[in-house]
C-alpha cells in the first residue's frame, strides 16, 4: 500500500528555487551520465590490447556497466523517494566520478571492470531528475522540463560519440575517463548549489530483501541476454540464467506483494496507466537501440561490400550527433502536445514517427545523407516518446512513489536497449557475406534488423492505444511555503 509523503521538520523554504537554474543543472547531470555510456565506444575494439586481455573478457567493460545499471536504477530510485531525491542524486554523481577516476587509472582488465561498474551504479540520475521536477517545478513547466530531462539521455549519447572519438583518435585513451570525471565534478558542484532537497518523502524502512531478489533476477536475466551468443543460446550457462531469472522474478513478485513496504509496489506498477507505458518504454527502448546497431556498422563497413560506406569512427560520430540535437529539439514540440491532446497522443504519434524512420532507412541507405536524414526522423520520434513517458508514469503514481515509479520505467527501456543488442546481433551474425575471407553482415540482415525496428515501434503505437485518455495528472509539486507570490519575484 502507498506511503503519504512525509514533510522534513523545519524544511519550510522562504522561496522555491529558480526554475530554469534547476532544470538546466539536472539536464546537464543527465547529459553527463549517458556521455558516460558512450564514451566507451570508439576504444571498444582496441580494449583488449590496452587491458591485455582476450576480447570476451574485455567485453565485460561494457556488460558490467549494464548490470550495474540496472540494479542500481530501481534500488536508488526507492532510496531517494525514502531518504531524498537530490541526497540520492548526489550519491550517484559521485560514484560515476569514482568510477571515472579509477578506469582513467586502469592498464589491466580488473580496475577497469570496477570502475565501468561504478560508473553504471549512477544511471538512476535521469529518474531522480525527473522526480525532483515533479516536487520543485509548478505544473505547467513540468510538461516542457520533463520531456528535456528525458531527451538529456539521447543528447549525451550523441554528442559523446563524435568527441570520444576525437579524443581517441588524438589523445591517450585514459582521457576519456578523466573527461568524464569532470564532468561529474561539474555536475555534482553545480547540482549542491543549485538544486534543493525535496520536502516529498515516503520514509519507512528500505527493502533489503527485495532489492536482493531484484538485483538477482536482473542481473541473471541481463547476463543471458547480453551474452547468450557468446555463450550460445542453447548452452547450460545461458539456459541456467534463464532458468534462475524467471525463478527468482517470480519469487521475487510473491515476496514483493506480501511485504509492507516492498521496494516496487506491484500493485501501482499493474495500473493500466503504469502497466502499458512500461511495456511501450520496452518496445521504444529496443527501437531506439537497433537504430544504435545498424548505422555505425553501414558507415564503417568498407565500400567493397557494396553498401558500406567505409567511413571513420568520427564520421559516424557526426552522423549521429544531429539525432541527438534532434531529440532536444522536439522536447518542447512534445510537451505543447502533451498539454493540448494529453500524453497518450504524444506517445502515439512518437511510435508513428519512428515507424516511418525506419521505414524510410530500408529504401535509403545508400549515402551518408541518408543516413543523417533517417537518424534525425528517428530522433524526433523518440524526443516525443521520451518526454511522454514520465508525464504518464507520474500522472499515475502518488509524489512519494515518484522517483521509484521513474527508476522502474528507465528500466524498462534498458530491458528494451539490451533484448534489441542480442536479437540484432543474431540476425547479422545469420545473415552474412563473405567478403576477402571475412565474414561480414548482409545488407539483408540491416534491412531485417531494421523492419523489426519498425515493427517495435507499431508495437509500442498498440500498447499505447490502450493507455487510458486525458484525465488531470496528479503532478502537483511539494506544497509551497507561507507566501505562493513569492515565486513570481525568482
Amino acid at each position: 500500500m502507498s506511503e503519504a509523503p512525509v514533510q522534513t521538520a523545519g524544511s519550510a523554504r522562504p522561496t522555491r528555487p529558480k526554475p530554469n537554474s534547476v532544470v538546466a543543472v539536472l539536464a546537464l547531470s543527465g547529459i553527463t551520465v549517458s556521455l558516460m555510456q558512450t564514451l566507451v565506444i570508439p576504444i571498444v575494439p582496441e580494449l583488449p590490447k590496452y587491458l591485455n586481455a582476450s576480447a570476451s573478457d574485455a567485453a565485460w567493460a561494457v556488460t558490467a556497466t549494464l548490470l550495474a545499471a540496472a540494479v542500481a536504477t530501481p534500488v536508488a530510485g526507492r532510496l531517494g523517494d525514502m531518504l531524498g531525491k537530490r541526497l540520492m542524486l548526489l550519491v550517484s554523481l559521485v560514484l560515476l566520478v569514482s568510477g571515472s577516476v579509477v578506469a582513467a587509472l586502469s592498464d589491466t582488465l580488473v580496475p577497469m571492470i570496477v570502475g565501468r561498474t561504478l560508473q553504471g551504479l549512477a544511471a538512476a540520475v535521469v529518474p531522480l531528475g525527473i522526480s525532483i521536477m515533479r516536487d520543485e517545478l509548478l505544473p505547467e513547466r513540468l510538461a516542457g522540463s520533463t520531456a528535456l530531462m528525458s531527451a538529456s539521455l539521447g543528447v549525451g549519447g550523441a554528442l559523446g560519440l563524435p568527441a570520444a572519438a576525437f579524443i581517441a583518435d588524438h589523445y591517450d585513451w585514459h582521457v576519456l575517463f578523466w573527461t568524464s570525471a569532470a564532468l561529474g565534478v561539474v555536475a555534482f558542484a553545480l547540482v549542491m548549489l543549485l538544486v534543493p532537497e525535496s520536502r516529498v518523502r515516503s520514509g519507512g524502512r528500505f527493502d533489503a530483501v527485495g532489492a536482493l531478489g531484484l538485483a538477482v533476477g536482473l542481473v541473471s536475466l541481463l547476463l543471458a541476454v547480453s551474452k547468450g551468443a557468446d555463450w550460445g543460446w542453447a548452452s547450460g550457462t545461458t539456459l541456467g540464467l534463464f532458468a534462475l531469472a524467471v525463478v527468482t522474478l517470480l519469487a521475487w513478485g510473491f515476496f514483493e506483494l506480501r511485504t509492507a513496504r516492498p521496494l516496487v509496489d506491484l500493485r501501482t506498477t499493474v495500473r493500466r496507466q503504469v502497466l502499458f507505458t512500461n511495456l511501450a518504454s520496452i518496445a521504444f527502448g529496443f527501437s531506439m537501440f537497433a537504430m544504435s546497431l545498424v548505422l555505425p556498422q553501414l558507415l564503417q563497413l568498407p565500400t567493397r561490400t557494396g553498401y558500406g560506406l567505409g567511413r571513420s569512427m568520427l564520421t559516424v560520430g557526426l552522423v549521429m550527433a544531429p539525432q541527438g540535437l534532434v531529440m532536444m529539439a522536439f522536447a518542447p514540440l512534445s510537451a505543447a502536445v502533451t498539454k493540448a491532446r494529453g500524453p497518450k497522443v504524444t506517445l502515439m504519434t512518437g511510435a508513428v514517427i519512428v515507424a516511418a524512420g525506419y521505414g524510410l532507412n530500408i529504401v535509403l541507405m545508400s549515402e551518408v545523407w541518408h543516413l543523417v536524414l533517417v537518424s534525425c526522423i528517428i530522433g524526433a520520434g523518440v524526443g516525443f516518446a521520451y518526454g511522454a513517458m514520465p508525464a504518464l508514469i507520474m500522472g499515475a503514481v502518488p509524489a512519494s512513489e515518484t522517483a521509484a515509479a521513474n527508476s522502474l520505467n528507465t528500466l524498462m527501456r534498458s530491458i528494451g536497449t539490451s533484448v534489441a543488442s542480442a536479437v540484432a546481433g543474431v540476425i547479422l551474425a545469420q545473415l552474412t557475406i563473405s567478403l576477402g575471407g571475412t565474414t561480414l553482415p548482409s545488407e539483408n540482415g540491416f534491412k531485417v534488423v531494421m523492419a523489426i525496428g519498425a515493427g517495435a515501434a507499431v508495437l509500442a503505437f498498440v500498447l499505447a492505444s490502450f493507455l487510458p485518455g486525458r484525465r488531470p495528472a496528479h503532478t502537483d509539486p511539494a506544497p509551497a511555503p507561507a507566501a505562493p507570490t513569492a515565486e513570481s519575484v525568482h
